[in-house]
């Protein structure tokens, strides 16, 4: 059975309650190149299809409810989103730590998982009762580690910690739906096509969740957001031309390290959506659209990147994660008052990476070497890897 965009949409609309505005349409051709895509290329298993069509209808129904919210209470939009902080590099390069660790700081604007996945409040909730969105967003972690314990390895999964805004892009239909499965023509329509409707539609969703923190009474008296997610690197101009006041933390790791990492856990999540699945396409094709956005990334600081951008190796913030935290209130003009230290520091200590699994996988199974990688990633490690190893 194939994917039916127009069933998804009644069916969205049916569990919204007769709700019928899904907000700006520029989601439509990319959901549309997305399910022709999972059609045709994505080798899906039965779950695989069943997980992803309730995936995209939740998404659906959630665009329908925001907006329903907008109408409703349309002081939300005039919420501000100004000087947000956001953490970009490779996966595997420390930016979940460093997003996490900023998240200690309650003058700032975390985004935590069980926001990002479901966005939209199901319910008014009395003030001081706890969100119901809290524990749904518990039982599908737990799900999830239980259905792909190797993912417990990979990426410290917690319901009620920082992570990132990965999932409000889904909404526009314009993300990491490759990270699913093996769909090149849609990872190349998103390449082609201008993404600046779909961080629009962020940001939108970023002043609705903002307006649902205030109400709660998590003010964040610096106003600013912290946002991380390795997409940016596809998107950078876009990034800026959405967010042009955004100070960007890049972080550097030599992908010889990062991209074999990186292709295990896209093809653990290739083989819970489908079948067939070869681990040597993952690493190349992971490799190939890490090594554009790098590419691309570094063309625009080029041009546009001075006072934007503060660097960041992943060798520090395992040694000194406090002074690279320095480094970073430096950049963003903030102070570092010592509770704050004090906070992160116990964060620190409870979060060590010695206390997950370790990640175990080799390069060669993902078709990939050393001198290919170094192929690819030739003027990024020229430019912030190379020169750190010699000095």
């Amino acid at each position: 059975m194939s994917f039916d965009m127009n069933a998804m949409l009644v069916e969205a609309a049916r569990r919204s309650g007769g709700l019928a505005d899904f907000g700006e349409p520029s989601f439509r051709p990319a959901l549309q190149a997305l399910l022709t895509a999972l059609d045709t290329e994505g080798k899906l298993s039965d779950l695989g299809r069943q997980i992803l069509n309730e995936r995209i209808i939740d998404l659906l129904k959630n665009r329908l409810v925001v907006e329903e919210y907008y109408r409703n209470f349309p002081q939300i939009a005039d919420e501000k989103i100004e000087n947000p902080i956001v953490i970009v590099g490779l996966p595997r390069t420390g930016t979940t730590l460093l997003q996490r660790i900023l998240g200690c700081d309650q003058r700032l604007y975390p985004l935590l998982w069980w926001e990002t996945r479901f966005p939209a409040p199901l319910a008014v909730v009395p003030p001081g009762a706890v969100d119901p969105r809290i524990e749904m967003g518990k039982a599908e972690v737990a799900a999830m580690l239980e259905a792909m314990p190797k993912l417990k390895s990979i990426h410290p999964f917690d319901a009620e910690a920082p992570d990132e805004e990965g999932m409000l892009l889904e909404h526009s239909f314009h993300a990491f739906f490759d990270a699913y499965a093996d769909i090149p023509s849609y990872t190349q329509w998103m390449w082609n096509h201008d993404q600046t409707p779909a961080y629009e539609y962020l940001k939108r969703m970023l002043k609705f969740i903002q307006w649902q923190k205030r109400g709660r009474g998590e003010t964040a008296s610096a106003g600013r957001w912290v946002l991380k997610t390795p997409h940016h690197l596809r998107q950078i101009e876009v990034l800026f031309k959405v967010f042009p006041d955004a100070k960007v933390v890049q972080t550097h790791r030599d992908p010889l390290q990062t991209i074999p990492s990186i292709a295990s856990f896209n093809a653990t999540l290739w083989q819970v959506y489908g079948h067939d699945v070869d681990p040597r396409h993952t690493g190349q094709q992971w490799s190939d659209i890490f090594a554009r956005g790098m590419r691309e990334t570094m063309a625009f600081r080029d041009k546009h990147g001075t006072g934007r951008f503060l660097d960041i190796w992943f060798s520090d913030t395992l040694s000194k994660p406090l002074d690279v935290v320095r480094a970073i209130y430096d950049f963003v003009g903030l102070s570092f008052p010592e509770g704050i230290q004090e906070r992160m520091q116990v964060y620190l200590e409870q979060n060590s990476r010695d206390k997950r699994p370790v990640h175990d996988y080799s390069i060669e199974h993902f078709g990939l070497s050393e001198a290919q990688i170094e192929r690819d990633f030739a003027d990024y490690r020229q430019r912030y890897i190379l020169p750190r190893q010699s000095s």
